[in-house]
């Protein structure tokens, strides 16, 4: 834990940057019949049936010193996904980084493994040789800032009913271009000697006095 709340504390480096990856699946609901719009003093109004469209899959990355975030709809959420997303960083986003830091989960997919799986081995040797992964602790994925983020884009474009994929890609393309725009970042304000505080009990009592 104080090695992810160390990485956050870090300055921005171009050369090295902290993003987060995680990923959300969202169920795709479209309408029997047409509703109400809203109108002044009204909310608007749905039928309570729907249509099941299926599910979907957020890949979301976030750096949130850079204000910036790319989130993929997808209909699958496999080690092959996953590479996919690591090589899109490594090769588009962050060609000229050294290195590019990436704060997960312990998903069983979330493994270099995956690269070989989904690439040659020069290739997956290559991508892997410029990331350097950073796992949450077990039971801890809150550690990991991308869940802000997933949690911003769930309040402000999915409290709706979504039927397409298709739909789904507009909604979030829009929302994603505004925030990018605006280089709307996040400050994690959690600490290490926050969390010492928080979590005094689980460690050795001389070395939190």
């Amino acid at each position: 834990m104080e090695h992810l709340l160390a990485l956050y504390n870090l300055p921005y480096n171009p050369k090295e940057p902290v993003v987060g990856f995680d990923e959300s699946s969202v169920q795709l609901l479209g309408e029997v019949r047409d509703g109400m719009p809203a109108k002044p003093g009204r909310a608007a109004r749905h039928d309570f049936e729907y249509v099941r469209g299926g599910t979907a899959n957020l890949l979301m990355i976030v750096e949130p010193l850079a204000g910036w975030r790319d989130v993929e709809v997808s209909a699958s959420r496999t080690k092959l996904d996953f590479a996919r997303r690591m090589k899109y960083l490594v090769d588009e986003r962050y060609p000229d980084a050294d290195r590019v830091h990436i704060i997960l989960d312990n998903l069983n997919t979330h493994t270099k493994g995956a690269l070989y799986d989904a690439f040659p081995a020069a290739e997956a040797f290559r991508i892997a040789e410029k990331i350097e992964f950073h796992l949450t602790p077990v039971h801890a994925s809150w550690l990991n800032v991308t869940e802000i983020e997933l949690s911003v884009v769930s309040r402000e474009c999915l409290a709706q009913r979504i039927p397409t994929p298709a739909a789904l890609v507009e909604i979030l393309t829009s929302w994603q271009s505004r925030r990018n725009a605006a280089g709307t970042g996040i400050e994690w304000r959690f600490t290490v000697d926050a969390a010492r505080g928080k979590f005094k009990r689980f460690y050795p009592q001389d070395s939190v006095q």
